[in-house]
């Protein structure tokens, strides 16, 4: 499959989703669309992990839960009794190999996922406890048509590289010698995430006792304290906060897809609040300034087919102005904005 020039991220996912779905090489669940997908001969493409020889040498397997793995997932569970075992923190494992879907992968061995970062989160939390090293093989499953020549600078650092790539058709060695993450990026955890996580929370105690920086993505640190804090330490005053309002939401969107698009335009808010249809979505950031670089970052901003209207919040003080953590009301706009095209260069909130 050739990429469209100047393609991102999501830009290489939607196109993977689009065509299997209008080719029928998706199997369920279905529609594919924000799933690592499941396709038709996943099952015979998983088969062809018994021709690495990394495979026969291995004893301990860590193997993603997505839909097209479940071929590996039995392999790997024939003559064993003891599966999917709890362990902590302090358990001496050393894993041999890690199977992880995507949605996009190249010869090379970059490989993008469905786009929450999971695959490469719990990689890095693997390191950061010690049960993998930087020879231990990633393998990923997809269907041919998945293989596609993904840009390297779209790369980040803590984007899982792949060592092996099965497909229904091909063996893939992709001698990738791009390093793999070496342990957890806290810059690109949200507080959300963390909060799903209990493992995760621990690991964060544990790098903070040792004095690594573990602020989240989006956290404050504030002159009279000496740890990142949301909203504001003992003593200190509460933090002042600016909010943007995207309106014309469609129906059928999902705030994973929200937060994606935000990223992706270099508007990554501190929060989000959104109720569903109907109201708009509320972003806060950190200052008025942010704000409005957040609003000239978005003003082309899309989800599928639907241009959002995004706008400023009345400022603090004003009438109508919303405090930090209480959603204002407001009427929806008649019409969308006329926004440009394309988004203004040098966007960042940074």
């Amino acid at each position: 499959m050739e990429l469209k020039a100047g393609a991102t991220k999501q830009d290489i996912r939607e196109q993977i989703w689009d065509y299997m779905e209008s080719k029928n090489l998706a199997d369920f669940p279905r529609p594919v669309h924000h799933r690592i997908p499941n396709f038709k001969g996943s099952h015979l493409a998983g088969q062809n992990i018994k021709e690495l020889e990394a495979f026969g040498r291995t004893q301990e397997i860590k193997v993603d839960p997505d839909k097209p793995l479940e071929g590996v997932r039995l392999l790997a569970l024939q003559g064993v009794r003891n599966y999917s075992v709890p362990i902590g923190l302090d358990a001496s494992v050393l894993v041999d190999m890690v199977v992880v879907g995507s949605v996009a992968v190249s010869e090379q061995g970059w490989r993008l996922g469905k786009g929450e970062g999971y695959a490469d989160l719990e990689y890095a939390m693997m390191v950061a406890m010690g049960a993998v090293r930087e020879e231990t093989p990633v393998v990923t499953i997809v269907h041919d048509c998945q293989v596609v020549p993904i840009p390297e600078a779209l790369l980040e650092e803590h984007d899982l590289t792949v060592d092996y790539v099965l497909t229904p058709t091909r063996v893939i060695r992709t001698g990738c010698q791009r390093p793999k993450p070496r342990g957890i990026t806290w810059s690109k955890i949200s507080p959300e995430m963390l909060r799903r996580i209990p493992v995760l929370r621990d690991l964060r105690r544990q790098e903070q006792q040792a004095g690594k920086d573990v602020a989240l993505r989006g956290e404050l640190l504030h002159p009279c304290a000496t740890t990142p804090s949301r909203l504001h330490g003992a003593g200190c005053p509460p933090t002042t906060t600016a909010t943007v309002h995207v309106g014309g939401l469609p129906a059928g969107a999902r705030v994973g897809e929200l937060k994606r698009a935000l990223r992706e335009h270099g508007a990554a808010p501190l929060r989000l609040a959104w109720q569903g249809p109907g109201p708009p979505a509320v972003l806060s950031y950190r200052d008025q300034a942010s704000a409005e670089r957040a609003v000239a970052c978005l003003q082309a901003l899309h989800l599928g087919t639907s241009r959002l209207c995004v706008e400023l919040a009345e400022p603090p003080g004003d009438k109508g102005a919303a405090s930090l953590g209480v959603l204002p009301t407001l009427d929806r706009p008649q019409q969308a904005h006329d926004w440009p095209r394309e988004p203004p260069e040098g966007c960042s909130l940074e």
